[in-house]
C-alpha cells in the first residue's frame, strides 16, 4: 500500500503542474476530477494506514511518508475541503483557469505531504512549496499592484518565521543525528530546547498567531476560493498541525508547551476582539481564523491532542463554508462590506441559511460542532488564569459570529456603496451552491464527536486518559455563547463594534511592520545597495578597465606592432630582390660566384685556424 501513499500527494501535484499551461473550459472539470480521486485516496489511506519504506538520503538520513490517526484525519479533511472549494471555483473563475486550478492542486498536494511526512526533510520541502503557492495564489491578479504587495507581505512574513524550521532541522541533526519527527525529544539538552524553539517560531508564523497575525488580513487580496482553502485546511492549518504532531517534544521541553498554550489563548482573545470590530466580512473571517487557530495551538500546549484535532476538522468545514458564502456574495453583489450586505441572506436564502449554520457553529452555539470541540480543549486547561482567557475568547467568538450572521439577515438598507470591490454579476450559479450543503452538514453535525469522544481519541492516537468535554464546561460555554448572541441581536451588529471601541487590527499590523517588515526590508535594501555598489560596481569597473586597456593597446602598441610587421615585410622584399640579382641564367656567372664563395670560405678557415693556434 506504499504506492497509495505516494499517489495521495503525487496525483494533485502532477496534475496541477500539467494544468498550469492549459486553457479552456475543460480545465475546471479536470481539476475537480483530480480532487475527487485525491479524496478517495485519502479515505483509503485513512482506513489502511500505509507507510512507505524508509528512503536513505543525504548521507544516510531516512525519509518517508506515513499515515497515522492524526495525519489520516487531517488528510481526509484537506482533500474534502479542496474538492468543495474547486467545485465552487469552477463556477466563478473565468480567467487564467489553468494557472488557478493548477496552483490550487499543487497547494493541496503540498499540504498532504506536510501531514504525512515523518521527518523534517520532507516536511521542509512541502513547507516551501506551500509558501510559494500561497504567494502565487494571493497575488493571482498579478496586474494589481496592491494584490501583489499583499502577497509579498504574506510571503515575507511566513518566510521569516520559516527560518526557525531550518534551524530546528540543524539542531535536531546535531543532537540526534536524524531528522525524524518522532525522535526530536530523544537528544540530550539543550538540543531539544533549540529544536522546539525553531519549530514553534515556524508554526506560529505559518498559523498567523501573535506576533505574526497581521499577515493573514493581507491574504484576503486573493480570490475568495483561495481564502477558503488557505484559511481552513491548508497553510495556516499546517502550523497548528505541526505543533500537534510534535506535542511530545513540547511536553519534554516544558517551557515550549507553556509558551504555545498562552500564545494560542492570547491570540484567540485579542484577534477575537479584532474580528468583532471589523466592518469588512472577509476581514472579520480572517481575524476569526487567527482566533480559532489559537484554540488548536492552545491544544498543542496543554496537551489536548484529540480536542485540537477535532477543532481542526470542525473549523475547516465551518471556515470553508463561510468563505465560500462570502465569495458568492462578493461575486454577485460586488461588495464585502457588512453594511452593504444587509439583506444578502434574504436575497438567496440557500446561501443565507448555509452562512447562518456556519456562523452559529463558529460562535460555539449548542449543539453545533465547534461548541463541542472548543470544550474538548477547555477541559484540559488546569490554570485558572488561562481558563479565564479562553472563556473570554469563546465569548468573543459568539459575538463576532452572531454579528456577521445578523448583518446579512437584517432587512436591506439604503445602498450607499461604501465598498465596491468589483462589479457584481447579480446571479448565483449552481456550482456556487453545490458544496454548501455538505459543508453545512459537517459544520453542524461534527459536534457528535463529543458523544463518541473515546472512539475519537483512539482514532487520532491521543493518550487514552485525555479528558473529553464535560457537562459543566459544555453548559458554561453554551450559556456564554447564547448570552453573547442575545446581546448582539438586541443591540444590532454595529453596537458590538462601538462597545469595544476597536478598529483595524489593534495596531498589530503597525507593530509587525516596525518589528518585522521594516527591519527585513531595510536589510534587503542594504544588501541591494551592496550588490549595486560593490558587487555590480566591481563588475563594471573590471569591464571599464578591460575597455581602457584595449584602447591603450590599440593606440600605443598596435601602431608599433604594425610598423614592425611592415619593416620585416619590407626587409624580406629587399632581400628577395637582392637574392634574385645573381640569378642571370649564365653558366660562367654561376662559376664565378662559386669561386668567390670558395675563396671566402677558405679565408674564413685560415682565419679560424690562426685564431685557434697556440702560437
Amino acid at each position: 500500500m506504499s504506492g497509495l501513499l505516494w499517489l495521495l500527494p503525487g496525483l494533485p501535484c502532477a496534475a496541477g503542474a500539467a494544468l498550469l499551461p492549459l486553457r479552456g473550459r475543460a480545465v475546471p472539470a479536470l481539476a475537480v476530477g483530480v480532487a475527487a480521486v485525491t479524496l478517495a485516496f485519502a479515505v483509503l489511506a485513512a482506513v489502511t494506514r500505509p507507510r512507505t519504506p524508509p528512503v536513505r538520503v543525504l548521507d544516510g538520513l531516512r525519509s518517508g511518508l506515513a499515515v497515522d490517526g492524526l495525519s489520516a484525519v487531517t488528510a481526509v479533511t484537506t482533500a474534502a475541503v479542496a474538492l468543495a472549494v474547486l467545485v465552487h471555483a469552477a463556477g466563478e473563475i473565468r480567467e487564467s483557469r489553468g494557472r488557478f486550478f493548477g496552483l490550487m492542486l499543487i497547494f493541496t498536494g503540498a499540504m498532504l505531504v506536510t501531514v504525512t511526512a515523518t521527518d523534517l526533510l520532507v516536511l521542509l520541502m512541502a513547507w516551501e512549496v506551500m509558501g510559494a503557492m500561497s504567494y502565487a495564489l494571493i497575488a493571482f491578479h498579478w496586474r494589481d499592484d496592491e494584490r501583489v504587495r499583499a502577497g509579498g507581505v504574506a510571503f515575507l512574513t511566513t518566510r521569516a518565521a520559516d527560518l526557525g524550521l531550518y534551524a530546528a532541522a540543524g539542531f535536531a541533526l546535531a543532537g540526534t543525528g536524524t531528522l525524524e519527527l518522532a525522535r526530536l525529544d530523544s537528544a540530550a539538552r539543550p538540543w531539544p530546547d533549540l529544536a522546539a524553539a525553531g519549530i514553534v517560531l515556524a508554526a506560529l508564523g505559518k498559523s498567523a498567531q501573535l506576533p505574526f497575525a497581521f499577515w493573514l488580513s493581507r491574504a484576503m487580496a486573493g480570490p475568495s476560493q483561495v481564502s477558503a482553502l488557505l484559511h481552513s485546511a491548508t497553510m495556516v492549518a499546517a502550523g497548528a498541525y505541526l505543533l500537534l504532531r510534535v506535542q511530545p517534544l513540547l511536553a519534554a521541553v516544558g517551557w515550549a508547551a507553556t509558551l504555545v498554550a498562552w500564545t494560542g489563548a492570547l491570540t484567540a482573545l485579542l484577534l477575537g476582539g479584532v474580528a468583532l470590530a471589523q466592518p469588512d466580512l472577509k476581514q472579520l473571517l480572517a481575524a476569526s481564523t487567527c482566533a480559532q487557530l489559537g484554540f488548536m495551538v492552545l491544544a498543542a500546549g496543554l496537551p489536548a491532542l484529540a480536542g485540537g484535532a477535532a477543532h481542526l476538522v470542525g473549523h475547516a468545514a465551518v471556515k470553508s463554508l463561510l468563505f465560500l458564502c462570502a465569495g458568492t456574495w462578493l461575486a454577485a453583489l460586488g461588495t464585502k462590506d457588512l453594511r452593504e450586505l444587509r439583506g444578502a441572506a434574504r436575497w438567496r436564502p440557500a446561501v443565507g441559511v448555509a452562512f447562518g449554520v456556519g456562523a452559529a457553529a463558529l460562535g460555539g452555539l449548542p449543539p453545533l460542532s465547534l461548541w463541542v470541540t472548543k470544550d474538548s480543549v477547555l477541559s484540559a486547561v488546569r490554570s485558572p488564569a488561562l481558563y479565564a482567557v479562553v472563556l473570554a475568547a469563546a465569548l468573543l467568538a459568539a459575538a463576532y459570529a452572531s454579528r456577521a450572521a445578523l448583518a446579512v439577515w437584517l432587512p436591506p438598507g439604503p445602498m450607499t456603496r461604501r465598498d465596491t470591490e468589483q462589479p457584481g454579476t447579480g446571479r448565483v450559479g449552481p456550482l456556487d451552491l453545490i458544496p454548501l450543503p455538505p459543508l453545512a452538514v459537517v459544520a453542524a453535525a461534527f459536534g457528535l464527536v463529543g458523544v463518541f469522544f473515546a472512539e475519537w481519541v483512539r482514532l487520532v492516537g491521543a493518550p487514552a486518559d485525555e479528558p473529553g468535554p464535560g457537562a459543566t464546561g459544555l453548559a458554561l460555554t453554551g450559556a456564554l455563547a447564547v448570552a453573547a448572541v442575545a446581546r448582539v441581536v438586541r443591540h444590532g451588529p454595529d453596537a458590538s463594534t462601538a462597545l469595544l471601541g476597536l478598529r483595524g487590527w489593534l495596531g498589530l499590523e503597525r507593530a509587525a511592520t516596525v518589528l518585522v517588515a521594516r527591519p527585513v526590508t531595510a536589510l534587503a535594501g542594504a544588501l541591494a545597495r551592496f550588490d549595486d555598489r560593490v558587487v555590480d560596481g566591481a563588475v563594471r569597473a573590471a569591464a571599464r578597465f578591460g575597455t581602457a586597456s584595449a584602447g591603450w593597446a590599440r593606440a600605443r602598441g598596435e601602431a608599433g606592432l604594425e610598423n614592425l610587421v611592415g619593416a620585416v615585410a619590407a626587409t624580406a622584399v629587399r632581400l628577395g630582390g637582392l637574392a634574385r640579382r645573381p640569378q642571370t641564367g649564365r653558366v660562367h656567372t654561376y662559376l664565378a660566384q662559386a669561386a668567390v664563395c670558395l675563396i671566402v670560405l677558405a679565408v674564413l678557415l685560415v682565419l679560424l685556424g690562426a685564431a685557434c693556434s697556440p702560437w
